[in-house]
């Protein structure tokens, strides 16, 4: 199956260049989509899991997946996912965060995670407020320029969502579930927000997303 570029795909580099800096790890994919990032993360991780709500989109994830002995995807939304007594070093949500619960999701993302394990987010958020509005629109030249220059795949064949809290909603909930998360807007319209789970003798370590 062919790869693409998007506005989320646009951030797969930033989820990889993390884990490649890591140990072979257990990776969940939540909203894995049609399983391109599963795919890229594979050869760098022990085993990637990809959850997904929608059949189609789970099945083709399956498809691309085929080859691949380390990945498996389960057709479930994130909260009736139930992964046994499995616990992962990675987890990611890639433009899946706000098409459920944000609190619950963070908690339940929170309790599947191994001690100095990685919560890493590629979310979006609403425009409701006017500074919301204002830095959206000074984005939008880079937007439509990063868009034409990677000739960007708009309809990949997966359900969308609007997304319905801004940043400020988003970042509240986060440092209240994962104290001593990072939050901070990206472009295309996305925000970035990573947390790493406390071990017993680390309080909050936690890595900014690069620049």
């Amino acid at each position: 199956m062919v790869e693409y570029w998007n506005h989320n795909s646009a951030y797969h580099p930033w989820i990889i260049g993390i884990v490649s800096g890591m140990r072979a790890p257990d990776v969940l994919d939540v909203g894995c989509g049609e399983g391109l990032l599963l795919q890229r993360l594979a050869p760098l991780s022990a085993t990637v899991t990809g959850v997904e709500p929608d059949p189609g989109a789970a099945a083709r994830a399956g498809a691309r997946l085929l080859r691949t002995p380390n990945a498996s995807v389960t057709t479930s939304d994130f909260a009736a996912f139930d992964a046994g007594d499995r616990l992962f070093d990675v987890i990611t949500f890639v433009a899946a965060l706000h098409h459920m619960d944000t609190r619950s999701s963070l908690a339940k993302a929170e309790t599947l995670l191994r001690p100095g394990g990685k919560l890493l987010v590629v979310g979006l958020a609403a425009n409701r407020t006017f500074a919301d509005w204002a830095l959206s629109g000074i984005a939008l030249p880079w937007v439509r320029l990063g868009s034409m220059l990677h000739r960007e795949s708009r309809d990949i064949g997966v359900p969308t969502a609007e997304a319905t809290e801004n940043v400020a909603e988003i970042r509240a909930i986060a440092h209240e579930e994962l104290p001593g998360a990072r939050l901070r807007r990206g472009l295309y319209y996305r925000y970035l927000l990573s947390w790493t789970k406390p071990t017993d003798d680390v309080e909050g370590a936690v890595t900014d997303p690069p620049r």
